[in-house]
């Protein structure tokens, strides 16, 4: 196995395991990564559990869907083609995570209340944060291509009454990613509580893009996070 895959199946398990332990990615959610040079990625298979998922248990999969790798008898998540389709469609795309954030998949069921960048993160989702209408799971190649076009450029969306989709760079940044998106949910949440929402502005997003190192974050918290988990003994099946 080359060195690349065992490094990413052990992001994809790591950071699995710890976006479940904050109560971010549930029973049903899932993280793909991209095999550098390969149109293939890796996935957990739909029965392993998120909370004891290793990098051995991760399963290959093709842009069609199929296992091409894997423990034998095994099955990919429902909603594989998910990721199929925005790899695919999306060469910069690296790695996707999905999840259903309860409180986050409230701004799909109201009106004339988008989810906007209220903290200053959430500014990698400044281009907007998609809403795609339909709520079924992406279970087949159309589905997933229509939500990929839903997605277009963006760096995340919503899924009406269902989830979130957060596409990056690496593992590291959609884990990192997925935190700051509920972060910011639930901060947006709690100020429409207390009044009128103030999203950043177009001055506040420019000054903190300008001064921001995304590598240097995203390595920051990474370590962070895998160190915490470690300390707990929550990555011990890495």
């Amino acid at each position: 196995m080359p060195d690349s895959e065992k490094v990413l199946r052990f992001q994809v398990a790591a950071a699995t395991l710890l976006l479940n332990d904050l109560g971010i990615l549930g029973y049903s959610g899932h993280i793909g990564a991209r095999l550098p040079g390969r149109d293939a990625f890796l996935i957990q298979s739909f029965d392993q559990s998120r909370s004891t998922v290793g990098p051995g248990d991760l399963l290959v999969c093709d842009f069609d869907g199929n296992v091409v790798a894997g423990p034998p008898g095994v099955r990919p998540p429902s909603e594989v083609y998910l990721h199929c389709e925005i790899m695919r469609a999306r060469t910069d795309v690296q790695a996707i995570a999905h999840f259903h954030h309860d409180l986050t998949t409230v701004f799909t069921l109201v009106e004339g209340l988008a989810l906007q960048p209220v903290k200053n993160h959430a500014v990698r989702w400044a281009s907007g944060v998609p809403v795609h209408h339909d709520p079924s799971h992406v279970s087949s190649p159309a589905l997933g291509r229509a939500l990929a076009d839903t997605l277009g450029a963006h760096h995340g969306l919503l899924i009406r009454a269902h989830g979130q989709v957060i596409v990056a760079e690496s593992v590291p940044g959609a884990l990192i990613d997925s935190v700051h998106f509920v972060e910011n949910a639930e901060a947006m949440y709690r100020a429409a509580c207390l009044g009128r929402v103030m999203p950043l502005n177009a001055k506040e997003i420019a000054d903190f893009e300008r001064d921001f190192d995304r590598d240097r974050h995203l390595a920051k918290l990474w370590n962070y996070y895998v160190g915490r988990g470690r300390a707990s003994g929550l990555l011990r099946s890495c």
